[in-house]
This record gives C-alpha cells, sequence and structure tokens, in this order.
C-alpha cells in the first residue's frame, strides 16, 4: 500500500537537501533554467550526476532535446534566485549575472559548484524524469555555505559540525 502524495511528500520534506539551478539551452539559444533539489552524484568514473524535472514543466521539451545541461549549486547568499527560477516564466535570466560554460549552458559565477554535463541517460520516473549527466567540468569555491531546503522552506547551515 502507498502512502497518499501529500503524506508522501511531508516525509520527504524531512530530508534536508541542496538547491541548485540547472541550467541548459533552448532551441532559439536562450538560456533555460530551473530550481532543482533532487540532484546527487551517481558514479565517481565516469562522473555522472543526475536531477529530476517535472515532466509538466514548460521547459521539459527543450531539457530532453538540449543533450547539456549545467547545475549550479547555490549559497545561503541565493534565496531570492532560487525563488525566481521556481517559479514559472520566460527570462528567467534577466537581470541575472551569468557566464557562458564551456557546454554554452548559463552558469552563475558566484555559484558553490558548477558541474556542465552531456546528457548520458533520460529515464522514466514517473511525474519526473530523471536526467543523468556526464559531467565534463567540475568547479567550485572555498568557502561560502549551501543554500539547504527542509520542510518547504529554505534553511541554512550554522556552521557547526559534528564530532
Amino acid at each position: 500500500m502507498s502512502p497518499d502524495s501529500r503524506a508522501f511528500r511531508d516525509a520527504m520534506g524531512q530530508f534536508a537537501t541542496g538547491v541548485t539551478i540547472v541550467s541548459t539551452v533552448g532551441p532559439d539559444g536562450d538560456g533555460l533554467g530551473v530550481t532543482v533539489n533532487s540532484f546527487n552524484s551517481v558514479s565517481l568514473d565516469p562522473p555522472l550526476v543526475l536531477f529530476s524535472l517535472s515532466r509538466d514543466a514548460s521547459c521539459f521539451d527543450a531539457y530532453v532535446a538540449a543533450g547539456k545541461f549545467a547545475v549550479n549549486v547555490l549559497s545561503q547568499e541565493h534565496v531570492a534566485i532560487s525563488a525566481k527560477f521556481a517559479t514559472p516564466g520566460d527570462s528567467r535570466w534577466n537581470g541575472i549575472a551569468h557566464e557562458t560554460g564551456e557546454t554554452g549552458c548559463p552558469l552563475l559565477p558566484d555559484a558553490i559548484a558548477v558541474f556542465e554535463c552531456t546528457t548520458e541517460a533520460i529515464h522514466d520516473g514517473g511525474d519526473h524524469v530523471i536526467f543523468i549527466g556526464r559531467v565534463v567540468r567540475a568547479d567550485y569555491a572555498d568557502g561560502g555555505a549551501p543554500l539547504l531546503y527542509f520542510r518547504s522552506r529554505y534553511c541554512q547551515v550554522d556552521g557547526r559540525t559534528g564530532g
């Protein structure tokens, strides 16, 4: 027996995740981006990562067709950017400082980590699709605390570590 979708969502909310902007380039050459917290590593050799995207996302077809994407890991300073990219609408990159990566995807220059990828595989994931990307470039900045999502809210790391 499966839990109802609200109970499942609430239970998943107990698992803190990082927040990212996954970007690509649309068929018209414009940058696309969406806020994603379903991101993680798959393999070190070869370097593979994954993220999932709702089949209902307005940019879904563009991500499938692009064959590439970049994952921008957000810091605590990026709450407004995360909220902007989580809201439906075009031209999300307007007013957002960004660079063009080696893959042609938009990158946030102040992201705490960036993974540029070519799409290795796409798998069915129910109401989402799972994108597996082969990392062709990875970079990170020392310092900066990650933006977290927990219990349907943005959270911050307090800097303490366990012993």
